[in-house]
């Protein structure tokens, strides 16, 4: 379940893989451009989106802010969530 407000972005049924995939997606990062940004393999990043493996506490920090969400949205699904790119937002995510 996915409630969206103003200042919330809430899941109930997720996994920090889960919401790893969801923020990717929502700001259109490949898996190879996520992981560019935090400095590791693109089948590291895949493995911890699957549940195969997790990151390290140190890494979530650097999720979080390469996928523009809060440490408390990733690591428990409640606070500062994605922001979904839009044909009305997108100008907003390219670089001038």
């Amino acid at each position: 379940m996915y409630i969206d407000s103003p200042d919330t972005f809430y899941t109930t049924d997720d996994t920090i893989g889960g919401r790893m995939s969801l923020a990717r997606d929502a700001n259109g990062l490949s898996v190879e451009a996520a992981a560019l940004a935090i400095g590791i393999a693109a089948g590291t990043w895949i493995d911890w989106e699957n549940d195969r493996d997790a990151p390290f506490p140190d890494r979530l920090v650097m999720i979080a802010e390469a996928l523009g969400v809060s440490l408390a949205w990733l690591v428990s699904g409640r606070g500062e969530g994605p922001t979904w790119i839009t044909s009305d937002n997108v100008s907003a995510f390219r670089p001038d």
